[in-house]
């Protein structure tokens, strides 16, 4: 491959990236792209009974990085607490940082209206440490300044607003995805959302609407999508 790109998924716990863009990753690292995902906390507070806070964090790291070496991918989770996340300078900065240093070409990160409160604040630190990474005034442990593109994924929680602007054909690593989710705990236990079932019938749903077996959507920027020019976009005159 002579144009190797790195696509970055930016989330607010182990396990939302993995099943809300899972499969869209492992094409991409399939294709010979490097693959990172980057997520804030662990998740660590939806621990099972008789599990530890503690333990589920360490529980969920590891599922994480199991799924993730099946999709092909690296992963990175930091330590910011479950149901804390902060629009702050400080994680500004430091995502930001993380950014320059691992200079992905697209980030994919949550939509920015959701019923949990991290999800709803991760797209917005990526926007501001889009500019914060890509402005070369600010000194970010000698990293160069580096700009990155960003687009929002689709999850059960984040749906408010929600309307999918690119549809991807995921459906030749449709059953890599599913065996990727089957490594975390609450994909497949949860008493409160059955989420193995809901991602594999959104995946045909979505591969419905696409003409497809199976797709995963992204959406654009508020704004993002608009394109200006002398023609129709794809209807040339």
């Amino acid at each position: 491959m002579t144009d190797k790109k790195h696509l970055m998924i930016v989330d607010a716990h182990c396990g939302d990236g993995e099943l809300q863009v899972g499969a869209i990753a492992a094409k991409y690292a399939k294709a010979g792209h490097k693959v990172t995902f980057l997520h804030l906390t662990a998740g660590e507070k939806g621990n099972p009974p008789n599990v530890s806070v503690e333990d589920y964090r360490k529980q969920k790291i590891r599922e994480s990085e199991e799924a993730c070496a099946i999709l092909g991918a690296e992963c990175i989770t930091l330590e910011y607490k479950d149901a804390e996340v902060k629009v702050d300078e400080e994680t500004i900065t430091r995502i930001a940082t993380l950014l320059r240093q691992h200079k992905p070409n697209l980030v994919l990160t949550h939509w920015v209206n959701s019923i949990h409160s991290d999800h709803s604040n991760v797209p917005k630190i990526v926007e501001a440490a889009q500019l914060k990474a890509g402005l070369p005034g600010f000194d970010l442990e000698g990293y160069p300044a580096h700009y990155y593109s960003f687009l929002h994924s689709e999850n059960w929680e984040d749906m408010e607003g929600y309307e999918p602007d690119i549809f991807v054909d995921v459906s030749d690593v449709f059953d890599v995805y599913l065996e990727a989710l089957s490594k975390f705990w609450f994909v497949m236990n949860s008493k409160d959302f059955r989420y193995f079932d809901y991602y594999k019938a959104l995946g045909t749903v979505r591969g419905c609407q696409n003409r497809s077996t199976f797709a995963q959507t992204l959406k654009f920027p508020v704004g993002g999508n608009v394109r200006r020019g002398k023609e129709i976009p794809g209807f040339p005159l």
